[in-house]
């Protein structure tokens, strides 16, 4: 399955494991990146020496490419690019900020880069900052989300018409059937979160992973639209989150009412009541807890049973 995304990254397979907080450790990056696909450790949750302690420890449990995604709103970047570079890092996934600022100094250190959009307008803008792949994230997503709340489906053909430059999809992707579905419109590859949160290799409580595995429709909203848009499960701190926003809160309020460590509890400490508890919209279809080479196994042979069957079928479309 070699494509420009494959040949960009020296992977097997066009499948790019995002790079969530709490949930991107050591462990998950390797396993996907010993499976074909590209791992990312999520710099979001990291401290700097914890960000290089999870890279050593990548290294070790794997000697093939894998990266980092480093969400630019976050404190301390300067510091985590020093580590990433000090630490030779091949490819950074930057999101949630402008490409400007961090991809030319990145690209003069040897370092591939890819940044997360959500509008064609940023995919242009990334053009012009030169960066090397652009991922176009969908309203479906759970991670940091565009205002804008253009769907996977909208969002890649209206990037795809607007840059040339290599396009994964993100955003609503958690099977063989969705990939081949994000690549027929346009799509070089796929960029999925959800279904690697919940594997057995991921660092998310094992709380948390039982509460996504047991999620139905609806049981997600994308929030906190005035200061970095999330998708958030509806529990207890989602409730107050939702009266708040319904009645107006401005961003201080809001501000205040997430405080800090709130992904941590819930994600990563297991506090399923008051944490902040992201996930996307494709957990509703998720309702196991495999290894990441089981995952991988899975999306590969659905891909391919689902273009197989598509082309048998061909004459019977028309």
């Amino acid at each position: 399955m070699q494509n420009r995304i494959t040949q960009l990254f020296g992977i097997k397979y066009p499948v790019i494991q995002g790079g969530m907080v709490w949930c991107s450790g050591w462990r998950l990056a390797s396993a996907v990146s010993n499976h074909g696909g590209l791992g990312l450790l999520g710099a979001g949750s990291m401290h700097p020496e914890t960000l290089q302690d999870h890279i050593r420890k990548t290294k070790k449990a794997t000697d093939k490419p894998y990266g980092v995604n480093v969400p630019l709103l976050y404190p301390q970047i300067e510091e985590l690019m020093e580590v990433i570079v000090a630490e030779k890092v091949p490819i950074v996934f930057t999101s949630a900020g402008s490409p400007k600022k961090w991809t030319k100094w990145l690209q003069e250190r040897g370092i591939l880069v890819a940044h997360v959009i959500a509008s064609s307008y940023f995919a242009q803008k990334c053009e012009e900052a030169g960066v090397d792949a652009i991922v176009a994230e969908g309203f479906e997503a759970g991670g940091h989300n565009g205002r804008e709340e253009t769907t996977t489906m909208s969002l890649i053909p209206a990037v795809r018409q607007a840059t040339k430059l290599p396009l994964l999809a993100a955003g609503g992707i958690g099977c063989g059937q969705a990939m081949l579905a994000a690549m027929a419109l346009g799509a070089d590859g796929v960029q999925i979160g959800s279904r690697f949160a919940l594997t057995q290799e991921s660092s998310a409580h094992e709380s948390f992973k039982q509460l996504v595995a047991g999620l139905r429709e609806g049981s997600t909203k994308l929030s906190l639209k005035k200061l970095a848009p999330v998708r958030l499960i509806k529990n207890e701190f989602f409730n107050r989150v939702n009266e708040a926003e319904q009645r107006g809160a401005d961003a201080e309020e809001l501000r205040l009412l997430l405080g800090k460590g709130r992904a941590k509890l819930g994600m990563f400490e297991g506090q399923l009541d008051e944490g902040e508890l992201e996930i996307g919209q494709v957990a509703a279809q998720l309702n196991d807890i495999p290894a990441v080479e089981d995952v991988m196994n899975r999306l590969i042979s659905e891909y391919e049973q689902v273009r197989h069957d598509l082309a048998d079928g061909a004459n019977f479309l028309f």
